[in-house]
């Protein structure tokens, strides 16, 4: 039987692992694809040859990784640099996926997917897009609350994001993580809904969940 497979996004500090993290306290399978990424560009990472043959010794740490801060500067400010690094990552962190898929079990599985509203073709890969949702300024906010970045750095990286109109709009599913809406009571009902979908593989209409 095919898993049940829910693809969770948002943008930069929306708190895509916070809710991760809670699917996952009901023994919920997470396949997070940025951890994937962090693997393949580690030190003997799948991607570091490559990398080192089209970006050169400058992207990469004297560990041997890719050097992250470099190459987020690079890829902020050059499209081609941008889609040329893309090109090696994704197929990489797809083969990596699948190898994680084949190895759980459950009625159904997390995939986070920080590009999922980017790139069309996970339609194709999940069953069920869930969006974590909440107002720029509160996106700005918790970076800069954990990772100390600026905000000019934080509005930076949003503009490289897809559109908090285009998320919502290929969402199934909608979390609004702001103040005074805790997460907790939203999770607990998707969590049924996804045992339901998973048993039943009946799709049901679009459901923004709130705590209001």
């Amino acid at each position: 039987m095919t898993m049940f497979k829910v693809g969770l996004t948002g943008g930069i500090g929306s708190g895509k692992t916070t809710v991760a993290n809670t699917f996952a306290a009901y023994g919920v399978p997470i396949v997070d694809t940025d951890l994937i990424a962090h693997r393949v560009t580690a030190s003997g990472g799948t991607a570091m040859h490559s990398i080192r043959e089209q970006f050169g010794s400058t992207f990469i740490t004297t560990e041997g990784a890719m050097n992250r801060t470099k190459m987020r500067e690079l890829v902020f400010n050059n499209a081609q640099a941008k889609q040329l690094l893309e090109s090696i990552l994704h197929p990489l962190i797809r083969i990596e996926m699948d190898r994680e898929m084949q190895a759980i079990s459950g009625p159904y599985v997390i995939c986070v997917v920080p590009l999922l509203a980017e790139e069309g073709n996970w339609r194709k890969r999940v069953d069920r897009f869930l969006v974590v949702d909440c107002a720029v300024q509160t996106q700005v906010a918790n970076v800069i609350r954990r990772n100390s970045f600026t905000c000019k750095q934080v509005q930076a990286i949003i503009a490289s994001q897809a559109t908090r109109q285009t998320r919502l709009a290929v969402a199934d599913d909608i979390l609004i993580n702001e103040i005074n809406r805790s997460l907790l009571p939203q999770i607990a009902l998707l969590h049924q809904l996804y045992l339901y979908l998973a048993r039943c593989s009946i799709p049901l209409q679009r459901r923004i969940l709130s705590n209001v």
